[in-house]
């Protein structure tokens, strides 16, 4: 069966649906007729990135410490997918939505798409250096020159080709990019037994820093994974039937996150065995280069490892172009009247992320994912605090059918947006080392739940709703 039929059928369009409901409420009419947000999910355990995370754990902590950060990844995001996958398939609202009316009002809530889409952007330059480097590591070319990144913005183009094509390129890609990626992903493992001597878990050691520190790192790494993951699942589970339990919810979570695991390993495998390999070969940034899967599979696998990057991280930045340009175009109509579509800030992303390849982001893993996690975790424990605390447990707004329309709702709530400013603000501190940056993430949704509770209660939740609504002229559909 085609991708799109397990979502809306033959006859529709998932590009219009997804689309259009960016701004409205899901319909019970328009409920997935089948689990199909697992068929997604799972889609996600193809990409790259999952062997840098797992390399560069394994190398902070070694084995068996590396399980600890692992099973936080799979408990916490678990736990924090369910509950937000649940909430926005009872309100059928996307999280930029939800988030309007969760304490930071119409305009307010750009913070939430930009945040959001700002992540992809970090992926997109992620998945799209992996593969610029397995074709630069075959061709010969050194990965930090100018052909380097001219093989970048090639690659990046190809990506835009099928992303502008929205889901009938989706289609295709799912269909074959899973199956191509297990194939190729078993010979790669076989070349690597048959070619090399194994580093086995018994061999995997912390590299650098003291225990405490390493571990610390570890789950600074982990941590904006654990809502990041949550946040992709609502991109779709809005569109689940409302009669889906915690339990549900939690269950499609725990699926997809458990069958990341192994992934993680085979990356720890790769880069512990590839470093011994690459430290022989006299490479001068072996540690470096051992992590990184676009290096390690072309030189095990070759053409094949190439092909293999190619094919299959290709079609995990297509998803990320497309979903990345979807939240920066909802974050541009929250604030402005003037209209940019999906497809242009599309071709913005490309070019913010041929301007950032020549920095080799790998390198800067653990920057990046602390600033990430400190954007989203942030914002979306602020958007708990305000559904769980200001209105189940104190009342102070409906905890059913949450307002999200224009007209009704205040442009900018006060308490969401200074809670989440503090937050920033704590987390950034860390990230410029006024105290260590693996704290940043942890600290700064800790702080901004903190700062929103009392200032819904000391405002007594007035500045959720406007005082005098103003009516959209079209109805709401049901």
């Amino acid at each position: 069966m085609p991708f799109r039929d397990y979502f809306v059928g033959p006859s529709t369009s998932l590009d219009d649906q997804i689309e259009s409901f960016a701004t409205t409420r899901v319909p019970d009419s328009q409920r997935w007729r089948r689990p199909a947000i697992l068929l997604v999910l799972t889609g996600n355990i193809t990409a790259m990135f999952w062997f840098i995370l797992g390399g560069q754990i394994g190398s902070l902590v070694g084995w068996p410490g590396l399980l600890l950060p692992i099973s936080y990844l799979v408990i916490g995001a678990t736990l924090v997918g369910s509950v937000v996958m649940r909430m926005a398939s009872q309100e059928g609202l996307s999280l930029p939505l939800l988030t309007r009316g969760l304490g930071f009002g119409v305009k307010g809530s750009a913070i939430a798409s930009l945040i959001y889409g700002v992540n992809f952007v970090f992926y997109f330059i992620f998945e799209g250096s992996i593969v610029s480097h397995a074709i630069s590591e075959y061709a010969g070319i050194a990965i930090d020159s100018f052909w380097a990144t001219v093989v970048f913005a090639a690659v990046a183009l190809v990506t835009l080709y099928f992303a502008w094509r929205g889901m009938h390129s989706m289609n295709v890609l799912q269909r074959f990019g899973a199956p191509i990626f297990l194939v190729l992903f078993a010979i790669g493992i076989y070349m690597l037994a048959n070619g090399y001597e194994l580093v086995g878990p018994g061999e995997w050691k912390q590299t650098d820093s003291t225990s405490g520190t390493a571990m610390w790192q570890a789950f600074s790494l982990v941590n904006g994974q654990v809502v990041f993951q949550a946040l992709i699942a609502t991109d779709y589970g809005r569109f689940v039937k409302r009669k889906v339990s915690y339990a549900g919810t939690a269950g499609v979570m725990f699926v997809e996150l458990i069958a990341i695991v192994p992934i993680l390993l085979i990356g720890v495998l790769f880069t512990e065995t590839m470093l011994r390999v690459f430290t022989d070969e006299g490479r001068p940034t072996a540690v470096l280069d051992s992590i990184d899967p676009g290096l390690y599979f072309a030189v095990v696998m070759g053409l094949l490892g190439v092909v293999f990057a190619v094919i299959t991280q290709v079609r995990i930045n297509v998803m990320n172009l497309y979903s990345g340009s979807l939240a920066l175009a909802n974050a541009n109509d929250a604030v402005s009247p003037r209209k940019v579509g999906r497809q242009w800030w599309m071709v913005g992303l490309i070019i913010a992320g041929i301007a950032c390849y020549p920095l080799n982001v790998l390198q800067y893993l653990d920057k990046a994912l602390a600033v990430t996690g400190i954007m989203t975790n942030t914002w979306i424990f602020i958007v708990l605090a305000d559904y769980f605390i200001c209105r189940k447990l104190l009342k102070l707004a409906p905890s059913q059918n949450i307002e999200y329309r224009d007209g009704f709702l205040v442009d900018w709530n006060p308490c969401g947006i200074t809670s989440m400013i503090v937050g920033l603000l704590v987390g950034a501190a860390g990230i410029f080392e006024l105290y260590p940056s693996y704290y940043a993430s942890f600290a700064a949704m800790i702080v901004g739940p903190l700062v929103h509770v009392p200032l819904t209660v000391l405002t007594k939740g007035r500045f959720y709703e406007r005082r005098s609504k103003t009516p959209e002229p079209a109805a709401e559909p049901v």
